[in-house]
């Protein structure tokens, strides 16, 4: 059964820590207003749900579940990535990653699955039981399974906090319950390590680097994360692009020498 579009809204903004007051400052309504609509005394118009999506901060799939509880059609398409209105992007994607070889890059989803990805990603996967790269191809299981990547990444236990981290806020921005199961998993894969709870750099520190043992040579790496800047396709909003960069000069002509 879907919850009223009040219920949602004020589980939305309670989730953001922001009060009545504030929300409808911010979107330019009274108090009176928003608190009738939360309530279910009054319903929203299109572009009022439209407007406390937008100042709730909300991804655009929950944007099209808010106007779904108000009784109205999506404003914001899915399209397939297969799909012909999508083979810009899809040419977009695969630039990025094949302009970023000789050093790894992967597209991935809203559930961390992996979309796309250059030939240098083999790098770091080389070594991952075959079971874990049937599809659909999980990156974060991939990484932190023991059968995965993780025997060898050197700092496991510091890589692990940092991906644990952004999986947890993701989960928090989002309240997706797909990506709640998988953090529950994730932390249930042993980790011989200490696992920070807080990343707190250490002298001359500037990121976390992944330090990962490949034929038995030692890379350090760091990574960017790319988003599309003004989406209005849900599958678009949700598509990830890292890129990984050599870390130390070492790492760069190993690479460059494949």
């Amino acid at each position: 059964m879907r919850a009223p579009v009040g219920e949602l809204v004020r589980e939305w903004r309670d989730r953001r820590r922001i009060s009545q007051l504030a929300l409808a400052i911010s979107a330019d309504i009274s108090t009176r207003h928003l608190s009738f609509v939360e309530t279910g005394r009054s319903r929203p118009s299109r572009e009022m749900v439209l407007r406390l999506g937008e100042h709730l901060d909300l991804p655009l799939r929950e944007r099209n579940r808010l106007l779904l509880a108000a009784g109205y059609a999506p404003a914001y398409g899915e399209s397939e990535l297969a799909a012909p209105e999508m083979a810009l992007v899809r040419d977009a994607v695969r630039r990025l990653l094949a302009g970023h070889d000789p050093y790894p890059a992967a597209v991935v989803d809203r559930s961390w699955n992996l979309v796309d990805a250059n030939r240098s990603l083999a790098l770091l996967t080389e070594g991952v039981s075959p079971d874990l790269l049937t599809g659909p191809v999980n990156v974060l299981r991939v990484t932190l399974h023991p059968d995965g990547m993780a025997p060898y990444v050197l700092n496991l236990g510091e890589w692990r906090a940092h991906l644990l981290g952004r999986l947890r806020r993701q989960v928090e921005q989002t309240a997706d319950p797909v990506l709640s199961d998988l953090l529950t998993e994730l932390r249930g894969y042993p980790c011989a390590q200490p696992v920070p709870e807080v990343e707190i750099p250490g002298p001359g520190d500037i990121f976390v680097p992944l330090r990962y043992r490949h034929r038995g040579t030692e890379l350090s790496f760091f990574s960017t994360v790319a988003t599309f800047g003004t989406p209005l396709d849900v599958t678009v909003a949700e598509l990830v692009i890292e890129s990984f960069y050599p870390a130390d000069p070492a790492t760069a002509e190993h690479l460059r020498q494949g």
